[in-house]
């Protein structure tokens, strides 16, 4: 089963602190809006995303049809066909996809020691 590319999303407290702790630890802003509360930092093909205000934990998160530069992949597996994979092998959602829909869609999951999983495919 191919995820799709891997990143942490990290619930922040203060989302200027956090960037500039990360940008010590060698990551650059890729991606987001300060502005609005969200930026994506990478360190080679390492990703974050820094989220202020906008969900309680951290959640760890795949984007089926993207490689770590958020670029589209020729080939990847829909997210609604995960979600169906996943079901079929007993992982129920918390939040489902529509399973009639096609191209962007997410649904998340919970492992067992309750953290989120977050499949957000954005193709």
């Amino acid at each position: 089963m191919e995820l799709g590319n891997f990143s942490v999303s990290l619930a922040v407290k203060d989302i200027e602190a956090s960037k500039l702790f990360y940008e010590k630890l060698g990551f650059t802003v890729f991606a987001g809006n300060q502005s609005q509360n969200w930026l994506i930092m990478k360190n080679g093909d390492h990703a974050i995303g820094l989220f202020q205000g906008m969900f309680e934990k951290n959640i760890l998160t795949f984007n089926p049809g993207w490689n770590s530069e958020a670029q589209q992949l020729s080939e990847f597996t829909d997210v609604r066909e995960l979600q169906r994979q996943l079901k079929d092998r007993g992982v129920t959602p918390i939040v489902e996809a529509d399973e009639s829909s096609k191209g962007p869609a997410s649904f998340m999951i919970v492992d067992p020691d309750g953290n989120t999983i977050l499949l957000d495919q954005h193709v």
